[in-house]
Parts: structure tokens; sequence; C-alpha cells
């Protein structure tokens, strides 16, 4: 027969306790059925008689009370840690794993933690950016960033704000080689690509080309595979680059950079949030995910309007550097 032992014992330790099982099953919350079963239960597992009965006392044998003896100190210890793991869940202290892809997120995601500790500085962020999928239950993460959807079955999304590839240069780029007017113009221009860390491939630029997401081939002049050495090369003029809209942004809204191709420029890519069941989530992981919500959903400080794009690049007056074309 089978047996429920955490149920039995604390359903002898308690009408040890309180001398009466009828009692102990109401302190248990228990039928006077399940009680009296569970007990029967413990006595036929383990081949011993633990208690003295009659129709109104009860009393603990010798082997009950040698029981007793042993095990009472370790079910309170097992009481005492499902208690602490419980209230450990609602709070505001202790690690709080997070993940999310290395390239493009850095800047976006420090702004976050940094206010995250500063509400709660119980809290210890351990971050694993990675530009790979890992395995988000392996490596234990409670909150997860990402492009596109999750390949993980069983987590919550909430989509935060797209990803804008912008193709872009400096001023002085375009006062030395010209502007590309079209995207067969760019076989001719100085182009940066991307080396993507984890598969070691060199990621093609990719584009809009009537409503679908196609990839863009370029000719290479600087390869990298750090997305900041590739902003400073593009910010230098020294070539042409697609950046993701969040790290360009602050770099076009200045004059640094200019936009060009704004046609062809895709938008349908958004980063998401992911989670697992917020009834069994930490609370600090649920504040966690409600600041990225509230902080990154939709924000304009990481996604340029159309209105800036195109005044960036009526800046500086692209139609008389246009017809120059300088190949490169």
């Amino acid at each position: 027969m089978a047996i429920n032992e955490l149920r039995s014992v604390s359903t002898f330790i308690k009408a040890a306790e309180l001398g009466s099982l009828r009692k102990a099953s109401e302190e248990l919350h228990l039928s006077p059925q399940a009680a009296s079963k569970a007990l029967a239960q413990l006595e036929k597992h383990l081949e011993v008689r633990l208690f003295h009965r009659t129709t109104r006392v009860m009393s603990l044998t010798d082997a009950g009370q040698r029981l007793l003896e042993d095990v009472q100190p370790a079910l309170l210890g097992v009481q005492r840690a499902l208690q602490r793991a419980k209230a450990a869940k609602d709070e505001f202290a202790g690690p709080l794993r997070i993940a999310g892809p290395r390239t493009t997120f850095q800047p976006i995601l420090w702004p976050l933690i940094e206010e995250f500790c500063e509400r709660y500085p119980g809290i210890q962020p351990d971050v694993l950016l990675e530009d790979r999928i890992g395995n988000w239950v392996e490596d234990r993460v409670d909150v997860g960033f990402r492009l596109g959807s999750s390949p993980h079955e069983g987590v919550i999304a909430r989509r935060l704000f797209p990803l804008q590839l912008v193709i872009c240069g400096a001023p002085a780029y375009f006062e030395r080689y010209g502007v590309p007017n079209s995207l067969a113009a760019l076989s001719t221009h100085r182009c940066s690509a991307f080396r993507h860390p984890a598969t070691g491939k060199i990621a093609p630029w990719h584009v809009k080309l009537d409503n679908q997401l196609v990839e863009q081939p370029v000719i290479p002049t600087i390869i990298s595979n750090d997305e900041v050495l590739e902003l400073h090369a593009v910010v230098s003029g020294k070539v042409l680059g697609q950046l993701a809209g969040a790290t360009a942004a602050p770099y076009i809204r200045s004059g640094q950079l200019v936009p060009i191709l704004l046609d062809h420029m895709p938008d349908t890519v958004y980063y998401f949030v992911y989670f697992g069941s917020r009834k069994s989530q930490p609370a600090r992981a649920r504040a966690f995910v409600d600041l990225a919500v509230e902080r990154l959903t939709d924000c304009s400080h990481y996604v340029l309007t159309g209105k800036e794009l195109a005044q960036a690049m009526d800046s500086i007056q692209l139609g008389s550097i246009r017809s120059r074309g300088k190949p490169r």
C-alpha cells in the first residue's frame, strides 16, 4: 500500500502533541477518516504500534515515544525550510538572473538594471549576455530578452519596441564618396560588415524590398565582431554601416550620422521580454519585468520616428551630394 510519509508523520506528531487524533485532524485540516488512515498506514509501514488507544484517550507506546523524539526535530526543520522558501518568493532581495543578446542590447539593459538596483539595493543582478540562443531553463534565467519569438515553450512574452536597421554614414563620408541612391549602388561604396560572435559568419545586411525582408549583399571594407568598433568606423566617416536603431539614434539626432535609403529600412522585428508564469515567479523578477515593460514599450529613446529620419536625411542637402556619387 502506498504511503504519504510526510502526511503520516505529520499526523503522528500532531496526535502525540494534542493527545487526540480528532484534534490533530482539525489542526491539519484533514477529515477524521483521512487522519486515521494516515496513522494506520504509518503503523503498518513500520510494523509497530505507535499509540495505546481507548475510546477516550490515546498515549504513545515506547516505540511511538522513540519515533517522536527522532522525527519531531527533523519535521520542524522541513517546515521551517518550506516557510523560508515560500517567503523568499516575495522577498526583494537575492539574485536575479537576466539573459539577453550581447549585440545591440548592452546600452539598453544597463539603465534598467541601474534604476532597478536603486529601488531594490538588496537584489544582486546576475547578467548573462550572449548572442547564442541558450537554454534558459538550464541557465536558471528569471527574465530574458531577445529579438523575435522565443525558442522555448512555456514562457510568457511582452513586446517592447522594434529593431530598426538603419543604413547610415557620417557627413564626412558622403562629402568624400557621395550618397548611394539605390541598393544596387551600395556595391560601389565602402561598407562595414558584422561577424556574428556566436557563429563566426559574416551577417548580411537586411533590407525591405516589396514589403519583404531580404538579404542585401555588400562588399565589406571593414569586418568586426564588435558593434562598438563598427559604430566608431561609421561615425569616423570611413565606411557606411547598417546599425541598430537604438545604437544609431543618438548619433542621428546629433547630426553625427545621416540615414539613407529609408524606403528600404526594415522595422518588423521586435525586442521581447520573456518570463515564466507570474504565479510562480519571484516578486523581484515580476518587478523587473514590470519596469522593463514600463520603460521599453515603444520607447521613443530607442526608436527614430519617420519625421526624425526624413529631417536627418535632408539636413545635409543630399541632393547636391548625390549627384557626385563617387565610387569606392
